[in-house]
This record gives C-alpha cells, sequence and structure tokens, in this order.
C-alpha cells in the first residue's frame, strides 16, 4: 500500500484522511490496516512513533461505519496516551460521520464521562482502571464490542494492570476481532495472544529491541553530586528540545525547581500531576514555552511529541526495555536525534543488561568496569593495605602471637569480676564504695516501697471519699 487513496473504504472515511493531511502511510500502517479491514487479528511489534494509532484506527472507524450497532474499545497504559489516541480518532472526524466517543480515563470528571457514555458512545478510549470504575457503576456497556485494541500492551503488564485488562475481557462477545500492539514482545505478550487472539497475523516492523539507528548515542561517566552540574553544562552546549528522564517523582519536582532557579524554562511531567496540569505541560512543551522537560518513565511513555532533539538519561531506567522506550522519543519521522546517558559506579549492571538487549555480544568497557569492580584479595589495593598494615602494627599482632588460644570474651569477664591484688591498688577505696553502694541501694529501695504504698493508700482514701453536702460543680463552673 503506497497510498490511503487505495483502501478499500467507505468514502466518508476517505475524507477524512485527505483532511486530517494524512497522504503516505508508514511501514506499520501499509501492513496492518490491510489485514485490520480483512477482519483478522493482529499481533504487531514497532518502535515508539512509528504510527501504530493509525494503523487500528482507520480499520476501527470504517468497521464501526458499516455496522451502526456496534462499538470499539481501545485500551491503553497512561493517560497521556489514551488522550493522544482519542485526538487522532477526532483528527478523522468522526463526529461528522454520526460516531459518539468517550475517552474514560482518571483525572477528568466523572459525570462528563458519564453524560457522554449516556449519548450512546461508541468508540470508548480508556485506561484499565477507569474503565473498570465504570464497569462496577454499571454506567459502561460492553456487550456490543467487536473491535477491541491493546495499546503498548507491554507497558501495561509492566505497570500490573493484568488482572484488570482480564477482568474487561470477561465482559466482551468472544466473536470480536482484537489488534494487539506493543513495542516489544516478552513471554508475557505472547501468552496473552495466545489465550486471547484467534489465529492473528504477526507484524514487525525494524527490530524488537535495538532503537533508531539515526539516533546518536553517548554515555558520560560521572559521580552521583555532579550529575547536576553537568546537566547544565548540557543544557547550554545542545539547542532544541531537551527530554530529561529521572527516577523518581521527587526528583524530577527537585532538578525542575533548581533549573528554574537558574533561570531555564523547564517543567515536570510524572503520575502525581493531575490530568489538567499534566495537558498544559505537554502542551507547553509542544509550543515551545518550555525547552526542558523532566519526566518519569510512566509519565512520558506514549507521549507523541515530535519536537524533540535531545535525550538526556539522568537516571538509568529499572527495566532494560525502558531505555529503548527513551531513546526512541528522539529521532522521530526519519529526522535525526541525540541521547546522552549518564553512568555513575552503580549503574555498572543495569547498564550491562541495557546493552546486552541491544547487542549479545556486548563487553563492558575496561575503564568502566575497574571504577565500580569489587575488591578481591588479589587485588593491588589488598596488597599495599596489608604492607602498611604489617609495618604499622607489629607491637598489636605480637600480643596476640604470645598466646595462640587467646579468649576475648573470657578475658573481659574475668577483668570484670577479677579481685586481684593488682586491682587493689589501683583502686584502694573498692571497698569502702562497696559497702556505701549497699547502704544507699537499700535505702533506696525502702524509699520506693514506701511512695508506692502511700501513694496507693492515697487513692482508696480518695476513692471511698465522701463529697461535702455543699459541693456543686454548678456554683464552680457558673463563677
Amino acid at each position: 500500500m503506497q497510498n490511503f487513496n487505495e483502501l478499500q473504504i467507505d468514502n466518508k472515511l476517505k475524507n477524512s484522511i485527505n483532511s486530517a493531511n494524512f497522504k503516505t502511510p508508514t511501514p506499520i500502517q501499509s501492513k496492518s490496516i490491510p489485514i485490520g479491514l480483512s477482519g483478522k487479528d493482529i499481533l504487531g511489534t514497532a518502535q515508539t512513533g512509528t504510527g501504530k494509532t493509525l494503523a487500528f484506527t482507520i480499520p476501527m472507524i470504517n468497521k464501526l461505519i458499516l455496522n451502526k450497532s456496534s462499538m470499539a474499545l481501545i485500551i491503553c497504559p497512561t493517560r497521556e496516551l489514551a488522550s493522544q489516541v482519542m485526538q487522532i480518532v477526532l483528527k478523522l472526524n468522526v463526529r461528522e460521520i454520526g460516531i459518539g466517543n468517550a475517552l474514560l480515563i482518571g483525572g477528568e470528571s466523572m459525570q462528563k464521562q458519564l453524560r457522554k457514555l449516556n449519548k450512546r458512545a461508541r468508540i470508548i478510549v480508556g485506561t484499565p482502571g477507569r474503565i473498570n470504575d465504570h464497569l462496577k457503576r454499571k454506567s459502561l456497556n460492553l456487550s456490543r464490542v467487536t473491535y477491541l485494541v491493546l495499546d503498548e500492551t507491554d507497558r501495561m503488564l509492566d505497570m500490573g494492570f493484568t488482572p484488570q485488562i482480564e477482568l474487561i475481557l470477561k465482559f466482551i462477545p468472544k466473536d470480536h476481532q482484537t489488534l494487539l500492539f506493543s513495542a516489544t514482545l516478552p513471554n508475557n505478550i505472547l501468552k496473552i495472544s495466545e489465550k486471547y487472539l484467534n489465529k492473528p497475523e504477526r507484524i514487525s516492523v525494524g527490530s524488537l529491541s535495538t532503537p533508531i539507528d539515526k539516533i546518536k548515542q553517548e554515555t558520560f561517566q560521572i559521580t552521583q553530586d555532579k550529575k547536576y552540574h553537568e546537566l547544565i553544562n548540557q543544557l547550554v552546549e545542545r539547542s532544541g528540545s531537551i527530554l530529561v528522564f529521572v527516577k523518581t517523582k521527587h526528583g524530577a519536582d527537585k532538578i525542575v525547581k533548581r533549573l528554574k532557579y537558574d533561570d531555564h524554562s523547564a517543567e515536570a511531567i510524572h503520575g502525581n500531576l493531575r490530568q489538567s496540569k499534566r495537558e498544559r505541560v505537554i502542551n507547553g512543551f509542544r509550543n515551545g514555552k518550555y525547552r526542558i522537560l523532566i519526566a518519569t518513565d510512566v509519565a512520558a511513555r506514549g507521549l507523541d511529541i515530535p519536537l524533540i532533539q535531545h535525550v538526556i538519561n539522568y537516571d538509568l531506567p529499572q527495566v532494560p526495555e525502558d531505555y529503548i522506550h527513551r531513546v526512541g522519543r528522539t529521532g522521530r519521522a526519519g529526522k535525526e536525534g541525540s541521547a546522552l546517558t549518564f553512568l555513575t559506579n552503580h549503574d555498572r549492571n543495569i547498564w550491562r543488561s541495557i546493552q546486552k538487549l541491544i547487542n549479545p555480544n556486548f563487553k563492558l568497557e575496561e575503564n568502566f568496569k575497574n571504577t565500580n569492580r569489587k575488591r578481591n584479595k588479589n587485588s593491588k589495593f589488598r596488597k599495599k593495605f596489608r604492607k602498611f598494615d604489617t609495618a604499622d602494627s607489629n607491637s598489636r599482632k605480637n600480643r596476640f602471637k604470645k598466646n595462640k588460644n587467646f579468649n576475648f570474651k573470657k578475658s573481659f569477664k574475668e577483668f570484670e569480676t577479677d579481685n586481684s591484688d593488682s586491682n587493689k591498688k589501683k583502686f584502694p577505696k573498692n571497698k569502702k564504695f562497696k559497702k556505701r553502694f549497699k547502704k544507699f541501694k537499700k535505702a533506696n529501695s525502702n524509699e520506693k516501697q514506701f511512695t508506692k504504698n502511700k501513694k496507693f493508700n492515697f487513692r482508696k482514701k480518695f476513692k471511698n471519699r465522701k463529697r461535702p453536702k455543699s459541693f456543686s460543680f454548678k456554683k464552680h463552673r457558673n463563677n
């Protein structure tokens, strides 16, 4: 398929595609759309930014036009990705075609979503959590779903959405078409495809693990305390938009505060932000209001921001596959991009896993290996330390050489209980002190007993005491 006009689809949909300026299909689109139109299930793998959304929305809308009683459900891992999918759906003029839609995500008004569902929305786009909320409320009926899309499935499974997805699928009729798309193809994806897909067509575009070739990848070995200063240097040296990945939400907010203090236009995006705030940040970054976007993996996955020139991995991801998704944020649509990764001594193991995912024959650089190696018995450091130790502590060693059977615990007890003449000489007032201590201890115990009994008698007397007739709480309150 060289052109969208070649497709055997409804004329209304063709006009919508032309009006949205979708002209040349991408490889994943040219392979997926004809199969999707035929009604077969699809197991598709492609890197981020390759146009997967349009690959499943065109067959979906065409099917809904032909069958006016059917529904379509698209499940996405994050709010941002769901919002972007809905934007492409709206670009294809579904409202003018006469197909209602509803976006079911957290952070949005529940009442607004209920109003759209009551208008018999036929295209449902949402996250697993919010879709399940509506199913529990019985505000969502999936009995007419004939077209199901699982987008960024690998990410959904990584985020722990497997039970929720399985619960949603119980409400969908068995006779439906399923399109599963993923950036990677781990074993858990294959298991789900075997369970829920019916003889799917396998579509793969590009390598499953290697980032786009046009991306220039660099590493910078650094200590943790010097990371921020080096980040400032890199921001000054580079021009264009920059996406910085960090490990935690707190870390993202902290870096943004420091960057703003240093007169850099930056904002953070992470899971703690409200949906309205997220959208403002993303739109501000797209429009050039913010040059720098500090993001966590969860928030940034699936973001469609076409103008990212540079990606900086301030912190390494915990999952090796996430490195590929991070780097895939830049160099889209055939443009060149760069990715810089900060490496500390603590990143050695995860960096090896990342590189082995990309290149199985990878060997860690010697200079990086040496900076983080564990000290062994044969190391130069150990040998030098031994020489220093023997030269400086002969007197200590000789003390213990004299008595090989030296027992430290035993000797300590002996020291505590030793009443030898030498100790008596050192502490001549030892006996007098013991006598005084015994007297003090006896006196103290008697005093405690006396006070204890006194308290007990006082409490007993106070409990049995009768109040005088003249006493009144009301009088005292009034006073």
